[in-house]
């Protein structure tokens, strides 16, 4: 989702659902974005902008990921954290942190690709958020780093290295180069995005957790330092809680933006743009108002765009799903038939945990929409197979959907489930209701606060099922729109379910609200 446009201003935030740890780079008359993807595939979306403002999705950088192994299995919080974009020796390159194995990169010669496969940079438990920089004064290379204590046992520092130029290794084993705990107030030092100014090392990096916390700039004349550092963005007396990291970026015209982001629970991590100049008599980057985020402001002096946001209604022609949709693991052969008419036809994929979508890798999802929107989709179960099932899902670390499924006499039933949070399996969430032509329209309407109210018509007009349901992200990952189609474990192919015009349509607001 992005902000309503008008003429002379835009509002925050820009990007209105999952974009999690943005960052941003110009190349040209072109704006770019990445984000954190975790456990989904595939990752490292890529974003496209000319205003900063309107955004739209143009791929993903990352096909699989690696160890396969190791991701044939949904790990929500896991995979990539927090890319750092640059462009440098006229590639496109991307560098991230995965918790349990080091800091990769990859590099292509236009965004769209082709990619590189992963390489890993350096090896390590807990090694998180990774940002290069080369210095075109001396030639030099760099990377800075911060660590997850989850993993490392160590937090709140980061690491700085001399890099190999061609970006395939580091030189030193590198050095703390701030050390939080020996700044008064500060915890949680983390997303460290590294820039050169003005003959000075720059260092922007939040601290103080994601919810609470706020944006730091650090500075030194040496790139292993020492370093000041600064307050440049906090809530203060606004909404925006814990304003968290993100990335500077330059217009044509000298202008300077930072985009950012703010956690909002079940919606995840929204993206704010904030102007950002630099002060005159202490030099350092003074973002938002004063330091205090902006809910609206003049636009960035470029050249007026078309309203734009990243996609989320999908026909699915030819069988084929959008951009916008992820896999919560690396998918299998034959999960989704290609073929010469619209609706996406979802493999019935047989698995012992049938009775958990958390668990399941054959789940398609999308982010949730950071504002009141509706949610409607048409599915026509076609598996003759006792147990097969399929249907839409609000999903995080608790989760409810609603579908149909075939049952042990042959015929199809409106079924609507759930599980809390703690709960091992599913139950229903409402009776289960005939549905004999074997095909239901789904809709969820989702109010402030993810709050969900399913409903359904299998062709006697629409009916409400169910209690409300309060969305629930994951630990890191806000909750996510998902089609999935199952059944128990046996032998031989389980059949297929269709869904087609799948839409999301935003509730307008009132003009007193």
């Amino acid at each position: 989702m992005t902000a309503e446009p008008t003429e002379t201003t835009y509002r925050n935030p820009v990007l209105d659902a999952d974009w999690s740890d943005p960052d941003v780079i110009r190349v040209g008359d072109d704006f770019y974005l990445t984000a954190s993807s975790f456990g989904r595939v595939p990752g490292l979306p890529l974003l496209h902008s000319r205003d900063l403002v309107n955004w739209t999705l143009v791929g993903h950088a990352l096909r699989r990921l690696a160890p396969e192994a190791e991701f044939a299995r949904p790990r929500h919080d896991c995979g990539v954290w927090a890319p750092a974009l640059r462009h440098h020796d006229d590639r496109f390159w991307i560098f991230w942190g995965d918790p349990d194995q080091g800091v990769f990169q990859i590099n292509a010669p236009e965004i769209r690709g082709p990619w590189t496969e992963p390489l890993l940079v350096k090896a390590g438990k807990g090694l998180i958020d990774p940002c290069p920089l080369w210095d075109d004064e001396t030639g030099e290379a760099y990377l800075v780093h911060a660590w997850a204590k989850s993993r490392s046992g160590v937090k709140n520092r980061l690491t700085g290295h001399r890099m190999h130029p061609d970006g395939t290794g580091l030189l030193d084993e590198g050095r703390v180069i701030v050390d939080g705990d020996r700044i008064p107030g500060w915890f949680t030092l983390e997303g460290p995005k590294l820039y050169r100014h003005d003959g000075w090392f720059w260092i922007l990096a939040p601290a103080g957790g994601v919810e609470t916390g706020w944006q730091g700039a650090f500075r030194s004349r040496a790139f292993f330092g020492p370093y000041e550092e600064k307050v440049v963005l906090e809530q203060k007396d606004t909404d925006v809680n814990g304003p968290h990291q993100g990335g500077w970026v330059r217009t044509p015209s000298g202008e300077d933006w930072f985009l950012h982001f703010q956690q909002r629970g079940a919606y995840g991590r929204v993206v704010h743009l904030q102007p950002m100049r630099w002060d005159g008599e202490g030099g350092w980057p003074v973002l938002g108002d004063d330091g205090a985020p902006v809910a609206e402001h003049r636009r960035p002096d470029l050249p007026p765009q078309p309203p734009a946001a990243p996609a989320t209604d999908d026909d699915f022609p030819g069988g084929r799903h959008g951009r916008q949709w992820q896999w919560t693991a690396n998918p299998g052969e034959g999960w989704a038939t290609q073929h010469s008419a619209d609706g996406l036809r979802l493999t019935c994929v047989r698995s012992a945990d049938a009775h958990d979508l958390r668990a399941l890798p054959n789940v398609l999802t999308q982010r949730l929409p950071g504002t009141p929107c509706t949610v409607e989709v048409e599915l026509r179960l076609d598996s003759e197979e006792p147990g097969a099932r399929a249907g839409l899902t609000v999903l995080g670390d608790a989760y409810r959907w609603i579908g149909l499924q075939r049952d042990t006499d042959g015929t199809v039933h409106l079924v609507h489930r759930f599980a809390e949070t703690v709960a091992e399996r599913e139950r229903d969430a409402d009776r289960p209701r005939p549905a004999p032509s074997g095909r239901a329209r789904l809709r969820i309407d989702i109010d402030d606060g993810a709050r969900c109210r399913f409903s359904y018509d299998t062709g006697e007009g629409p009916r409400p099922s169910g209690q409300v349901f309060a969305a629930t992200p994951w630990r890191w990952v806000g909750a996510l729109l998902g089609l999935v189609a199952l059944a128990p474990t046996g032998q031989g192919h389980a059949g297929t379910a269709t869904f087609t015009q799948f839409r999301i349509s935003i509730q307008k607001k009132r003009a007193d609200q």
